[in-house]
């Protein structure tokens, strides 16, 4: 029986189980005690920093609306606004949602309100204000919430998505038997509704469903003189779609409001995405034609100006993970789909076809840019737009196409919404969250390459401390991007569960490696790791390392790891297959690829990078398994897991644990209780902030931190 020591910190509302092994006080002179104290911002700090994003430019291109998100460390969660930006005015929160959240606005076509999505107790509702302010009102009140909404081009309905409630038959099961679930079958789908905006405002607190035909007698009895009212003013609700052999995932009205397109998936699973297709409905009859029905995923459809043709993502029938999604178009009436970017050699993610092209967005290395794409000649050019920083996450377009809102971050810049007239060309910034940053010692940041092990050529970003001095040798942390078809780039701060700002001003160099497989490199670069991973993604972190070793500003003997997800896969396969570091943390890291592959709820990502079942191939699952190389291992282990992660679940985390435990290294395993694959709330992002530097204090400066309750 493994000895395991629970420590309970106040702050974190995790778990942290410590393997009893030799610490370097008994191996050798014992840790000094250290104090954290910060001359910069301190880890709250950074968590606690307002977001601006999802911007919302009016029809007529006046207005802007857009979401701040903030941490409330009372009741432990980031809550959202939404705050309208009028040209000439300042700013201001549109939405006040007590110990919750709005988003999702959208404007009416008038431009005279703003629907949105709120959960004010009642599950997420729909909800609708005047765009000058005032009290908000429900238009939904349905029992299981809402999944989202657009608005018909003349203003009168909403395109409601609503997961299905679980089936009478089946609630009568579970009363019998028990709660059970059947794998792969048990399945909520989603399916839209329409909604008459005029009698959902007739409804004081909200509109209902209808009840369903056969149930209506029953419903009566139980509601009494309400359900008689009900019955004299009939649900402003309209079922569209149905059944139980699809669900409904991106949907968007045509330009004359007479039909929806709208992408489907045989069932809500994850993994269904990959056999995606397209519909067109007919609102007002609620017949359903195909549209595309080619192998492999398509999805996300937007209909030209004129509603002739409709543009979406594809994976021309190849659904694998690596490949690039391109663009193509297909005639609203049916007909030859025509691939739009195959000489663009990137994932291209439409944005809007306007009268004068598509716009879509796409990572450019350390970028992301926007380009407009001519449907008819397939040309391709980036739109310049002056003082945009260099990433640029979300856009929207009024009316008629001529102003633009975007959400974009730099260098030098948090998040933040600006407006540009096109005009001008030039980007006026709304938001101003960068404020917070005032005073704070950022770094340097830069963007370098090297040569791996193989030839390949990787960026990656280069953080130094503000009085960096190259003469000097310093630690060196190495933090790796999930994904993997992700990327790091230059960022003013990085708001995660490593405390980068704070290892800066302690002195330590930070690399952020783009290893193969990350996304803004090319198709190519991003197969890389194809039947490689692990192999060649630590030819990258290692070469990497090599190269800033050999500009002598590096300490070998003060070397650390770590990343998350995908990150944490390739710092799990470092921590067993090399010895170059004294420490690596792991975060959520798959540790065995059988395990991962029986466990996950993407199987196919698995057999699209390995290219086989475990059954089939099982030579290549050991080989990129860092569980293969367990023996080797000697490098001290932080593994960080949420409790319920089903992207990676747990079994990878105990397996690690017990396999390092057996090999005699040191290894601590924090489990963060509730959370699933991401760390969502700000206590507990706090204590995995603490986690990472008690740990990398103890085996990098030799310090022993104890983590303060207060």
């Amino acid at each position: 029986m493994r000895t395991e020591i629970i420590i309970s910190v106040l702050l974190s509302c995790c778990s942290l189980i410590l393997q009893t092994t030799p610490s370097q006080a008994e191996e050798g002179e014992a840790p000094k005690e250290s104090s954290v104290s910060f001359t910069g911002p301190d880890f709250k700090d950074v968590i606690s920093l307002r977001t601006a994003g999802s911007p919302r430019v009016s029809p007529d291109g006046s207005a802007v609306l857009y979401t701040v998100r903030e941490a409330d460390w009372e009741g432990n969660r980031f809550d959202t606004e939404i705050w309208l930006a009028r040209e000439g005015e300042d700013p201001f929160p549109l939405t006040r949602t007590k110990d919750n959240s709005s988003s999702d606005a959208r404007w009416s076509p008038d431009g005279k309100k703003v629907a949105f999505l709120a959960d004010r107790g009642d599950g997420s509702q729909i909800w609708l204000i005047s765009s000058w302010g005032g009290e908000a009102r429900a238009l939904t009140a349905v029992e299981d919430g809402v999944a989202g909404f657009e608005w018909s081009p003349d203003g009168t309905r909403l395109a409601v998505a609503l997961t299905d409630p679980q089936d009478s038959d089946r609630k009568k099961l579970e009363e019998a038997l028990g709660s059970f679930s059947l794998e792969d079958q048990d399945f909520q789908n989603t399916h839209l509704w329409l909604l008459d905006v005029e009698g959902a405002l007739g409804r004081a607190a909200g509109a209902e469903l209808p009840a369903e035909e056969d149930m209506a007698d029953e419903a009566a009895k139980e509601e009494g003189e309400e359900a008689e009212q009900n019955e004299d003013t009939p649900s402003p609700f309209r079922r569209l779609t149905s059944g139980s052999e699809f669900t409904v995932d991106t949907y968007r009205w045509s330009p004359e409001g007479r039909s929806i397109a709208f992408d489907h998936r045989p069932d809500p699973r994850i993994e269904s995405f990959s056999h995606a297709d397209l519909s067109i409905l007919d609102v007002e009859t609620g017949e359903t034609r195909p549209l595309v029905t080619q192998p492999g995923p398509d999805s996300d459809p937007w209909w030209s100006p004129n509603g002739e043709w409709v543009v979406f993502s594809t994976g021309d029938g190849d659904p694998a993970y690596y490949l690039n999604t391109e663009l193509a178009k297909v005639p609203a009436a049916g007909g030859d789909i025509e691939v739009l970017t195959e000489d663009f050699d990137e994932n291209a993610t439409a944005v809007a076809w306007l009268d004068d092209g598509i716009r879509f967005l796409a990572l450019d290395r350390t970028t992301r840019r926007l380009y407009r794409l001519d449907p008819g000649s397939r040309a391709v050019e980036q739109v310049s737009i002056e003082g945009a920083p260099r990433i640029l996450w979300a856009v929207d377009f009024s009316k008629d196409g001529q102003t633009m809102a975007f959400q974009a971050e730099g260098v030098d810049t948090l998040d933040e919404v600006y407006r540009v007239e096109a005009d001008s060309g030039r980007a006026q910034r709304l938001s101003n969250t960068t404020e917070q940053t005032n005073g704070w010692s950022v770094g340097n940041r830069e963007v370098i390459e090297w040569e791996s092990q193989d030839g390949s050529m990787v960026e990656g970003v280069l953080l130094t401390p503000d009085d960096f001095d190259p003469g000097v040798e310093h630690p060196l942390l190495v933090i790796i991007h999930g994904g993997p078809a992700w990327l790091s780039f230059p960022a003013l701060a990085y708001t995660y569960v490593y405390p980068v700002q704070q290892w800066l001003e302690n002195g330590a160099v930070i690399l952020m490696p783009n290893y193969r497989g990350s996304a803004g490199y090319g198709e190519a670069f991003r197969s890389l790791n194809v039947r490689n991973l692990g192999v060649g993604d630590a030819w990258d972190v290692l070469s990497g390392v090599d190269h800033l070793v050999a500009q002598r500003f590096v300490d070998t003997d003060r070397i650390g790891a770590m990343g998350w997800s995908q990150g944490g896969y390739i710092s799990a396969f470092l921590t067993t297959s090399s010895d170059r570091f004294a420490a690596i943390s792991v975060g959520a890291g798959i540790s065995n690829w059988m395990t991962y592959y029986v466990n996950t709820d993407i199987h196919p990502f698995t057999r699209h990078y390995l290219e086989s079942t475990p059954w089939s191939d099982p030579e290549i699952y050991a080989k990129t398994s860092p569980m293969t190389y367990i023996n080797s291992a000697s490098t001290p282990t932080l593994i960080q897991h949420g409790e319920f992660d089903r992207r990676v679940p747990t079994p990878n985390a105990y397996e690690l644990y017990q396999g390092l435990q057996d090999s005699g290294v040191p290894v601590e395993l924090v489990i963060y209780k509730g959370f699933g694959h991401g760390i969502r709330k700000p206590k507990e992002l706090l204590a995995a902030v603490w986690h990472n530097w008690q740990f990398f204090a103890k085996w990098i400066w030799d310090e022993d931190v104890v983590i303060p309750t207060e």
